[in-house]
């Protein structure tokens, strides 16, 4: 099974287009490139997030991948996994940059059930849909380890054995003259219920998907033990159906798993209006749960990190609230908030600020950001915008001042992906304008957070 390694925002372009490529570009196959077209018109008529789209690079048509990660799967076969783009600024490769979004993947709320460890080993030396695959039949063969769950479920059947509650209506019209039969409903002890049957069907698909000889070995071994089992018609109503009851808890990460190979969407793609075939991940989402996750553990009681909050609205009209204002983060104490934390999944220069380029930041974010101190802060205090730290952007920035706000400050700053840290100035007054315990809440917050 071919395919090819990208990284955020690169290009792609028809093997057929000709010698001279645009510079920077990935060849694929011309009906693999074709499908992607017609992926980029469907996304555009349905109006939903747009994970790749159509441009032009040197009088070629080519399709640019925008800020989704993952594995797309083209209908016959052809995989393109799309890597971070900050796995470039940081180096390492495509090791490095698979390893630490499996890391980032792990944050997430739908997508908890990754076993970091053994999911970056595999990293080492499999793409991205083996790692996932490698997960799954992980889990699988837990539950193998540990028993199939059987359960009661109420049957009706025409049987030659009086068993269970007899169904006279029904006996009467089927064995009027079957002196032999007995049409009963009754209980039946069986190891066909829905999460085995999901699980049987996932197998069944890892086989399709897997070019990875052990992985298909493996699957075959599995699907063996579930040979009795048959197979999910209905996938999304057997999901419905399932119950981790008492006892079932060891078939959650299985069918987690089993889910994401099925519906081939990410916890994240399948709501929220984002709209992607395979396994994609907005790397925005991804950016901020692998934020919360860590700075909540940097902060000092009685500080508390609070991710998005949606208790204040940009304007009033007719009795009615309008335009939510919802922040990533805040950072409170019991007296109420201290600090509104926005992340923003964008690689930024630190020694860029002159001209039109200001570092990379993009305007609409500071009207954002300070709309959210006016309504969070009542205009006094510190918001901050938090971007991922590369070797052009590995220090704060300095404090951006809004002139008619004159107690409002905003601070740009970087989050190590490596270290799992936020960086602040060493001296940084956040929350100055904040008197007696807010003031000394905001000392520890920055001696705990600054290294």
């Amino acid at each position: 099974m071919s395919g090819i390694t990208i990284y955020e925002f690169d290009v792609l372009i028809a093997e057929a287009s000709g010698d001279a490529y645009p510079e920077g570009s990935h060849t694929i196959p011309d009906k693999v490139y074709e499908w992607l077209e017609r992926q980029c018109l469907r996304a555009a008529d349905e109006s939903g997030a747009q994970w790749l789209r159509l441009s032009q690079r040197r009088g070629h048509r080519v399709v640019q991948v925008t800020s989704f990660v993952g594995v797309i799967r083209a209908p016959d076969g052809y995989q393109i996994e799309v890597l971070p783009k900050v796995g470039k600024a940081i180096g390492g490769g495509a090791v490095e940059a698979r390893q630490l979004l499996i890391e980032m993947l792990s944050c997430l709320q739908g997508f908890r059930h990754v076993q970091t460890d053994s999911a970056k080993l595999s990293a080492t030396h499999m793409p991205l849909l083996e790692v996932f695959i490698a997960e799954f039949l992980r889990t699988v063969g837990h539950i193998v380890k540990r028993g199939l769950r059987s359960s009661y479920s109420c049957k009706q059947d025409n049987l030659f054995a009086l068993r269970g509650k007899l169904m006279m209506a029904s006996h009467l019209r089927q064995n009027l003259y079957r002196a032999d039969r007995f049409f009963t409903e009754h209980d039946e002890f069986s190891i066909d219920r829905p999460e085995n049957r999901l699980l049987h069907t996932a197998l069944r698909r890892v086989l399709m998907l897997s070019a990875a000889q052990t992985h298909q070995q493996l699957a075959r071994e599995l699907d063996f033990v579930f040979a009795d089992i048959p197979v999910s018609v209905q996938p999304r109503i057997d999901f419905q159906l399932v119950r981790l009851d008492r006892g079932m808890g060891y078939y959650s990460d299985a069918l987690a798993w089993a889910k994401l190979i099925l519906e081939e969407q990410s916890p994240i793609t399948g709501s929220g209006g984002h709209n992607a075939p395979s396994l994609l991940f907005p790397m925005e989402a991804v950016f901020e749960a692998f934020v919360a996750k860590h700075l909540a553990k940097q902060l000092v009681r009685p500080l508390v990190l609070k991710t998005q909050a949606r208790s204040h609205h940009l304007v009033r009209h007719q009795e009615q609230n309008w335009f939510c204002l919802k922040p990533d983060f805040l950072i409170q104490d019991a007296n109420g908030d201290l600090l509104v934390l926005d992340t923003k999944w964008k690689l930024l220069d630190g020694l860029k600020a002159n001209g039109t380029s200001k570092y990379g930041l993009a305007q609409g974010d500071f009207y954002q950001l300070q709309a959210y101190g006016q309504s969070y802060l009542n205009g006094t205090g510190d918001v901050v915008l938090i971007y991922p730290k590369t070797a052009a952007f590995d220090r704060p920035l300095s404090v951006f001042e809004f002139p008619k706000l004159e107690r409002l400050q905003l601070w740009v700053l970087p989050f190590c992906l490596k270290s799992r840290q936020l960086l602040v100035p060493d001296c940084a007054p956040f929350a100055a304008a904040l008197e007696g315990k807010r003031e000394k809440v905001t000392a520890n917050l920055e001696s705990s957070v600054s290294r």
